[in-house]
Order: structure tokens, then C-alpha cells, then sequence
């Protein structure tokens, strides 16, 4: 089983229905707040269920999902589909749409389901659609220094702030014996040193800083913003 296997399959990674709507609150006002416009046109890159895109697409113009496993884009056309402002895209989708579309792209809690390889492959797909005065988001990225130990403590400290810390420990259990936690530890999550990322960012033709709070409940993970570097032109 790979990753995208995971993703495109019946799986749950909330403890109850508290845990996942706290947590799409949290993305959704996160990702919501980083809109630079109320007329932007932004992508969700890698979206998965998107619990958010509704209060995300409140925040502007047009908000364009994207994911990689049929079965979620699927789940989406289903929840979404009578939303003027939300577009379902699948891969010709996505490569149709002109170049130099979006004022934003969020890739949110996805590169850690990547290799090295496929991130750059995405981020040249990032560069042709994104305006050269927009923004590439990168949520959650997994410091080389992180382990399963400070997710554990960020979901407890989530838990208890949001008043589900016993479903919290339940499932704790109940994700040991997953097969999401096998994956981790077959296949393992990528991880980044945060001068990697901006390292990678720069031969893939952004200008990039980390910023101060990443996306979402867990602090001990990363968020970077980029833009597309502009194209010398020649002239003195």
C-alpha cells in the first residue's frame, strides 16, 4: 500500500466528530486568513476532504480543489458540487487551465506523502499557474528533528483545549494499530531542515521564508511563503 493507496481508501484519522470539525475550523481560518484579496482565485493543492473549502471560499473570488485519489475528488463533487465558487479539478483539469491562474496555491500537509522528486514535480506545476505577484503556501511540513512523540503531545494539547482529550488517548490506541501508523513506519514520512526547504524553493524559482505559525494545531511542524522569482528581463 502506498500513501495515495491510504488516502484514496476508507480511512479516519479524526478521534470523533469534535476532533474534525476543530481541526477544519482551525485550517479554515488559517488558510481563510492568508486570502490576499476577496476577488483571489486560489488553489487547494493536494486538498484531500477539504473540510474548510466552504469557509475558505467565503474569503475569495474562487476556490479550485485539487487531489490526486479519485475516491476523495469523488466525496468532493459530492459535498461541493452545488457551490458555484468551488471547482473539482483532476490532472487535465488542472494542466488546462491557462498559466499565471492563481493569486494563491495552498499546499497544505502534503510533501511529508512525497518524495523529494515528486515535491519539485508539484512545484513546477506551482510556478506555471501561479500569477507572479502570487503566493505559494506550504503547510505542515515535518522538521528532520520531529517524531511520532510531538505529534502525540500537539494532538493532546488539542485535545485538551478543545475538550476531547479522552476520544484523544482512545484513539491514540486505536492509530497504533492503524494502517496509517504502518505506513509511517514502512514507508515513513518525509521530512525537511528548514534550509532545505528554502534551498529547494530557490532552484525551483522562488524567492521563500518560513513563517512564523505553520497551518492548523501543531506548531512543531513548519509553514513556508514563496512567490515566483521575476524573470530578468534585460533591461538596465
Amino acid at each position: 500500500m502506498s500513501w495515495r493507496d491510504f488516502w484514496n481508501g476508507s480511512h479516519s484519522i479524526y478521534v470523533n466528530a469534535r476532533h474534525r470539525a476543530l481541526h477544519f475550523d482551525m485550517i479554515g481560518k488559517d488558510i481563510g486568513a492568508l486570502v490576499p484579496a476577496r476577488d483571489a482565485i486560489v488553489l487547494d493543492y493536494g486538498c484531500g476532504e477539504a473540510g474548510s473549502a466552504e469557509m475558505v471560499a467565503a474569503r475569495c473570488g474562487e476556490f479550485y480543489l485539487y487531489d490526486t485519489a479519485p475516491n476523495v475528488r469523488e466525496k468532493l463533487r459530492l459535498v461541493y458540487g452545488a457551490n458555484p465558487k468551488i471547482h473539482i479539478l483532476n490532472y487535465e483539469t488542472l494542466e488546462a487551465l491557462a498559466p499565471a491562474s492563481f493569486d494563491m496555491i495552498v499546499i497544505n500537509s502534503v510533501i511529508q506523502y512525497l518524495s523529494h522528486g515528486e515535491f519539485e514535480r508539484v512545484l513546477d506545476v506551482c510556478h506555471a499557474k501561479l500569477k507572479p505577484t502570487g503566493k505559494l503556501i506550504i503547510g505542515d511540513v515535518i522538521p528532520k528533528t520531529s517524531d511520532a512523540i510531538g505529534d502525540t503531545k500537539a494532538l493532546l494539547d488539542f485535545a485538551l483545549k478543545g475538550g476531547f482529550l479522552v476520544a484523544a488517548c482512545w484513539g491514540l490506541v486505536a492509530t497504533f494499530f492503524s494502517d496509517y501508523r504502518k505506513l509511517r513506519s514502512s514507508i515513513g514520512l518525509t521530512r525537511y531542515a528548514p534550509d532545505e526547504v528554502l534551498t529547494l524553493l530557490s532552484a525551483q524559482k522562488f524567492h521563500a521564508v518560513r513563517a512564523p505559525h505553520n497551518i492548523g494545531h501543531n506548531q512543531t511542524r513548519m509553514m513556508f511563503i514563496a512567490s515566483p522569482k521575476l524573470e530578468a528581463t534585460g533591461l538596465p
